[in-house]
């Protein structure tokens, strides 16, 4: 192989002019003949038994010429690619230019190469930072989900059902005469302000008692999932089997002592307010992250390849299917119940894509500049975790696991720490905000 020439013909494009000598590419072509040789079948001899020079004299002379070039492609690109010190973010376009016996073969590769970011300021980035103050009310509602999960279920007979109630109905839902596919339940349990039906479906349940059988009258919504159903009239009939509610528990001693590790509901209404300031602040420290983080991408300057944003959006979508595959569900029943085909679930995820790939540009950049290196310590410390995690020793864990890239990633999350501890919490409202804030005061 030979690099004839390497040129930048535009933004992160770069074109190398690749040549194959003839020695080399007669090496390919009897490769290539030598492997498909079993199959050649010409009338008047054995199939795997022609030679060459009679396939090629039956076929055309270039019959192999494909599959050798095929076969040098790969290795030729990657050994340019190394030798110019490219950095590629997609697979190169290959146009053969041209091919003889004489002269061997000439190729160009088309290369898209990973950008040069352009990033300042990011050290001391300002950013809001408040943490939620916890409230008797807030440990009121966490004392509610306690008691609700000690509740005492009582059956009614006595009066009509009313919202907050669980009932048990039979129903059947129409399009005029005709029944509808998955309208239909039994014995079915539904706790009426819930939002579990179509929006008015639940208030015209409400009044009435074990035994009646009534009609449901409703719209589905325009925005409803299955988009056959979108925006139409539909009829449910009904048959009100049962009525329910919950009962609370009185909120004393006793109850906590049966119900949680403590004596006393002093005790656990202070560990309810300990544990909530502890997520108040981990959320607040989150939310801070999150804004350093939006504005390390809002400082990114560089003109980046498409085929980046492209790539993480199918890594996006991958990872969204298997966890699909996990529940037991299909991505084309997905798309069959939410009204999309793959071109508009992409879209949902293009402005995530984007940001992602900005951020991981923005980072490795800042881990340049900041000359920041990941000790042999630190990778084997990582590794160490990942091995404890998935319950393989460390040697296995290395086998599996890029080690470069893993490296790289943790220069990245190191990145990350640096531009966190050099950021400044600014609660002050920007002036914008505060006008607006006049204005609405006046």
């Amino acid at each position: 192989m030979s690099l004839k020439s390497s040129n930048k013909t535009d933004v992160n494009t770069t074109e190398l002019v690749i040549t194959i000598d003839a020695a080399a590419f007669e090496a390919a072509v009897e490769r290539e003949y030598k492997r498909q040789k079993k199959n050649i079948q010409i009338k008047g001899f054995r199939k795997g038994h022609v030679s060459r020079k009679l396939a090629e004299r039956e076929f055309g002379e270039g019959v192999f010429y494909e599959g050798a070039i095929n076969a040098l492609i790969g290795p030729e690109i990657d050994t340019a690619v190394k030798e110019t010190k490219l950095e590629l973010v997609d697979r190169p376009s290959v146009e053969v230019t041209s091919i003889d016996k004489e002269n061997g073969v000439e190729l160009k590769a088309i290369c898209i190469t990973k950008p040069e970011v352009q990033i300042a300021d990011y050290l001391g980035i300002k950013a809001p930072k408040e943490v939620k103050e916890i409230t008797d009310e807030d440990v009121e509602k966490q004392i509610e989900i306690v008691k609700k999960k000690n509740a005492r279920i009582v059956s009614v007979e006595d009066r009509p059902a009313q919202m907050g109630d669980e009932v048990i109905l039979d129903f059947e839902g129409f399009f005029g005469d005709e029944a509808f596919e998955g309208g239909k339940g039994e014995d079915h349990p539904l706790r009426l302000g819930s939002g579990q039906f179509i929006p008015g479906f639940e208030d015209q349940v409400a009044g009435h008692s074990i035994g009646d059988e009534f009609d449901v009258n409703v719209t589905f919504p325009e925005d409803y999932q299955m988009t056959d159903y979108a925006g139409k009239e539909a009829v449910f009939k009904c048959k009100l089997k049962g009525i329910s509610y919950e009962e609370l528990p009185e909120l004393d001693d006793e109850l906590i002592k049966d119900a949680t590790e403590f004596d006393t509901v002093e005790e656990y209404k202070a560990d309810i307010k300990a544990k909530l300031e502890d997520a108040a602040v981990k959320q607040a420290d989150s939310a801070f992250e999150s804004a350093v983080l939006e504005a390390v991408i809002s400082k990114v300057d560089a003109p980046i390849p498409n085929c980046m944003f492209e790539q993480r959006i199918d890594t996006l979508m991958r990872q969204f299917e298997q966890q699909l595959a996990q529940q037991g569900m299909d991505i084309k029943l997905y798309y069959q119940y939410t009204g999309m085909d793959e071109d508009s679930f992409r879209e949902t995820y293009r402005d995530r894509a984007v940001n992602e790939v900005k951020l991981r540009l923005a980072l490795e950049k800042i881990a340049e500049l900041e000359n920041i290196e990941v000790s042999e310590e630190e990778l084997n410390n990582g590794l160490a975790e990942i091995a404890a995690s998935n319950n393989i020793d460390v040697e296995t864990a290395k086998r599996f696991i890029p080690l470069d890239d893993y490296k790289e990633d943790l220069r990245v999350q190191k990145a990350v720490e640096l531009v966190k501890e050099k950021a400044v919490v600014d609660n002050s409202a920007p002036a914008e905000e505060e006008n607006k804030a006049e204005e609405n005061a006046e």
